[in-house]
């Protein structure tokens, strides 16, 4: 398994982000995409990471979060989208906000077939759920649209999902 080369920085860019806008939560199902990220999560006193047995379960986990007083988000493939659909009509309904980081699959370069359908519905099944959805794929500019979506999600306590292209995570190659 070779992964395509991508710039590194742009896990620690969210990291930085993360620490600039307060965020004390993370809800996460685990993924490779989110690794760098998760391991400076989890290294951090001053941030809880909690890693979730089902997506879902991470929109109600940061509403109660959000109802403790803190800011949170939650780290899922887009496979793991689906999952949440039901959940997110509390998130509309109450008017909690909702930070969501969704490294992609079934975009530029997938292997697995699997992952093509939900990959390429992901954003039009948020956006038909009420979440403000905003794509990201180059590395550089990451950590600035966490950091937009974070103030949107926070300041107009909405749902917004920062969608990381394949094209920044990398994808695999298992023809060699």
């Amino acid at each position: 398994m070779k992964a395509n080369k991508t710039s590194s920085s742009w896990p620690a860019d969210i990291y930085r982000t993360f620490k600039q806008v307060g965020i004390r939560q993370v809800a996460y199902v685990p993924d490779a995409g989110h690794t760098q990220l998760l391991i400076s999560c989890h290294s951090d006193k001053e941030i809880r990471a909690v890693s979730l047995t089902t997506e879902e379960e991470g929109v109600a986990m940061l509403a109660g979060t959000w109802l403790g007083g803190e800011r949170g988000a939650l780290l899922l493939q887009s496979s793991g989208v689906g999952n949440c659909i039901n959940l997110l009509s509390v998130i509309q309904e109450c008017r909690f906000p909702l930070l969501m980081l969704v490294t992609m699959r079934g975009e530029w370069g997938e292997f697995n077939p699997w992952q093509l359908p939900m990959g390429q519905s992901t954003a039009r099944i948020l956006d038909d759920a009420g979440v403000v959805v905003q794509h990201v794929d180059d590395a550089a500019r990451v950590g600035e649209t966490v950091f937009a979506a974070a103030q949107m999600a926070f300041s107009a306590y909405r749902a917004v999902a920062v969608l990381i292209g394949q094209r920044v995570v990398g994808f695999k190659d298992w023809s060699k």
